[in-house]
């Protein structure tokens, strides 16, 4: 049964094998890159996203303004047509034309401060937003570039890991299913090693020392199924 023994390490080596290629695989520098580029072009989108809010908001205001801007011109102009027309001969009602002509010039005069106002926050807005979107490709680029460097190196783990599933399933095939069962259960109670050599008086798994009666009975013995009298995994002398 020595022979079942050694399968059953070399299952293990296989199994440590992808275990590693797993943790790699999560743990990839590309991956890291790759989220910390995504982080930084969602910023840059959010940030993009909350300045046009800002220059949404201007654009409206001006475009009211705008809109009163020319509903006062149509008024001040019609006002200004009956002052002149000569159809209106009354000094007071001409006074108070001309006195509305004045008020609605003025609210104009306001109103196109306002709107100069609007103009000079929309320029440093504008200014942001460029900048933002020359930002947003470069990261985007950069993004795209993470990607493809994430892609190849898990491409190439993945046929790693094919591998070494591919050579683990072919010698798991020799082992008894009862021991292999064991096996896998006790691997998943203990670290991902279910069974070990037995190194001179240590237990290859915990590599605590083991007795010298246990010892002696587990080298008598080489073709039974033992375990470690201090971890409990599976111990090949």
């Amino acid at each position: 049964m020595s022979a079942t023994f050694d399968d059953l390490l070399e299952v293990q080596a296989h199994d440590t094998r992808i275990d590693q290629i797993h943790h790699q695989m999560a743990n990839l520098a590309a991956r890291a890159e790759r989220d910390a580029a995504r982080d930084a072009l969602a910023a840059t989108v959010a940030a993009i996203e909350a300045e046009q809010a800002v220059r949404d908001e201007l654009g409206r205001q001006q475009r009211r303004l705008d809109d009163e801007i020319e509903t006062v011109g149509t008024k001040r102009t019609g006002v200004e047509a009956t002052l002149y027309s000569g159809s209106v001969t009354n000094a007071r009602e001409l006074q108070d034309l001309q006195e509305e002509s004045d008020a609605l010039a003025r609210r104009i005069r306001q109103l196109e401060d306002q709107d100069l106002e609007i103009m000079e926050q929309l320029e440093p807005v504008d200014a942001r937003l460029a900048e933002l979107t020359t930002t947003q490709g470069q990261r985007a680029l950069v993004l795209e570039d993470a990607e493809v460097r994430l892609t190849a190196a898990s491409a190439e783990l993945a046929v790693a890991l094919d591998a070494e599933l591919a050579a683990r399933a072919e010698i798991a095939a020799r082992v008894p299913a009862d021991l292999l069962d064991e096996y896998e259960k006790l691997r998943a109670g203990h670290g991902g090693v279910g069974v070990a050599r037995l190194v001179g008086s240590q237990c290859g798994g915990c590599h605590l020392t083991l007795s010298a009666v246990e010892v002696a009975a587990l080298r008598k013995q080489p073709d039974v199924a033992a375990h470690c009298e201090e971890c409990g995994r599976l111990l090949v002398p």
